[in-house]
């Protein structure tokens, strides 16, 4: 059933909220902020990497805490086991069976700090439960529930004892973000408010799972003009064929970006989607998908550099309203 206008409108009242609620935790960062609730309500999961102290974790948390849900933290490191993320299966001799005991992958929101210092078989065992929502544990699949979603962070200035996130890892996250460092003006009221070390701990829930559900649902029934999807697939199309890019994005990264800016579009209490919600959303949701050429990386292209000038390449299609 399509969307309504009263719905979008409530819809976008909604999401407001949550932004503002959680910009009292992080100060001057309502863009990012927007980017990362996007992805809780298109059921996807998030990548902040960005610079130590620059809010990463007290974002993800302060997302976790407006959320009247379960949400959980994990501090990768190297001996980190995957068990110690999906859980174990463990004989109770009293009762004569084994039972399974649920691990920190168990939560509507789970904070994944410092991601890329897990070893590649523990970053591995989030791949099935990220891309469906299970966890499978000696041939029994286990189901994580809705809503999900992980929350990433690492730090791409210290590589000792890291692990580089491989590629099917990075394809699972519907967007990657950095926060960067705020303006003159927020850092000094930060700095003013320096004795208030918990700002996340200060948010109260607004919000229950049932209803993040219930927008997600409203989200995926936004209006796409074919013109919009054609416009995604050429994007996707010039990442595959631009000879700085050794790989393209993929078809599960054009099936990202199509969720996102419908909840791009409700979000600002329309009913459709339009060019500017793709060209809004194709860096964060698509640049950490392509792997750059060897050479063209050593010369210092970035993938955000290159997925911006493919988007302003080509012509978008004209404003079609639903």
């Amino acid at each position: 059933m399509p969307v309504t206008a009263e719905q979008a409108t409530w819809f976008a009242d909604a999401f407001t909220r949550l932004v503002d609620t959680v910009d009292t935790a992080i100060v001057d960062k309502k863009h990012q902020i927007r980017l990362v609730l996007m992805a809780m309500l298109s059921d996807g999961h998030v990548l902040l990497e960005d610079f130590p102290g620059t809010g990463k974790t007290v974002l993800a948390k302060s997302i976790a805490n407006t959320l009247d849900g379960t949400h959980s933290r994990v501090q990768f490191t190297p001996d980190l086991l995957p068990s110690d993320v999906t859980g174990v299966t463990i004989y109770d001799q009293g009762k004569g069976v084994f039972e399974f005991h649920r691990g920190p992958i168990f939560a509507s929101v789970v904070l994944a700090d410092e991601i890329n210092r897990a070893s590649p078989k523990t970053q591995s065992a989030l791949l099935e439960v990220m891309e469906e929502g299970v966890v499978t544990v000696d041939g029994v699949g286990h189901s994580v529930g809705r809503p999900f979603m992980v929350i990433a962070t690492q730090n791409p200035v210290e590589q000792a004892g890291t692990y580089k996130l491989p590629e099917a890892q990075l394809d699972r996250f519907l967007i990657k973000t950095s926060l960067g460092y705020p303006d003159k003006q927020s850092s000094v009221n930060l700095l003013l408010d320096a004795a208030n070390r918990s700002r996340a701990s200060k948010i109260s829930p607004i919000i229950n799972s049932d209803a993040v559900v219930t927008m997600a649902q409203m989200a995926s029934e936004v209006h796409v003009d074919p013109s919009i999807m054609e416009f995604i697939q050429d994007i996707v199309e010039g990442t595959r064929q631009h000879k700085d890019i050794a790989l393209g994005v993929s078809m599960r990264g054009a099936l990202a970006l199509a969720r996102a800016v419908k909840t791009w579009a409700i979000a600002s209490g329309r009913t459709y989607v339009t060019p500017d919600d793709v060209i809004d959303l194709a860096v964060p949701v698509m640049a950490h998908r392509i792997i750059v050429d060897p050479e063209a990386e050593f010369a210092g292209v970035r993938g955000e550099q290159l997925l911006a000038t493919i988007v302003s390449s080509i012509t978008p299609p004209a404003y079609r309203a639903a």
